[in-house]
């Protein structure tokens, strides 16, 4: 279940701002995908003509909507959780091994925003494009990591507040 945060340092202020924009904006990316579905199921039904490539624009926009909304999950601790070993630990062990998570969390998020970032590069200078629309392919992964990255970023905040090397916000 979520929680509502609120924040209590200027870092987790500004986490929070960026966070809730990187979702605003997978948000208005993820209407945007709705709206060219829903255009080329209404064309191909009663028009007999789809949106040329709609698979792809839903494709490509899908992964900018999962790195944008990572952040968002992550700040406010609604990924999932399984403590069904650690019920009966202390408050103190459980805080380690929460930091230990999310440590883990945060460096797979830096590895795979270095990998997005490294694979966009390398696709932007092959000049791939997507096969019905040649789009170049090197945007959607550029759109990922800003997402990608943020997420990261708060990951190490939450380490460090489960460590007590920054203070924690307020739930």
């Amino acid at each position: 279940m979520s929680q509502t945060i609120s924040p209590s340092s200027s870092v987790d202020r500004l986490l929070q701002r960026l966070c809730d924009a990187s979702a605003t904006i997978g948000g208005i990316v993820l209407v945007a995908i709705a709206c060219v579905t829903v255009v080329s199921v209404v064309g191909r039904a009663f028009f007999s003509h789809p949106i040329l490539g709609d698979v792809e624009l839903v494709q490509l926009g899908c992964a900018v909507v999962v790195a944008s909304f990572l952040p968002y999950t992550q700040f406010r601790r609604a990924n999932i959780i399984v403590d069904f070993f650690t019920t009966g630990t202390s408050k103190k062990t459980q805080s380690r091994l929460d930091a230990f998570g999310t440590l883990l969390y945060t460096l797979v998020l830096g590895l795979v925003a270095w990998r997005v970032a490294v694979g966009g590069i390398d696709i932007k200078a092959n000049q791939e494009t997507s096969m019905l629309m040649a789009l170049p392919l090197w945007i959607p992964y550029m759109l990922m990591v800003p997402g990608l990255v943020l997420c990261a970023l708060i990951g190490l905040a939450q380490t460090l507040q489960h460590l007590g090397w920054m203070a924690k916000e307020e739930v």
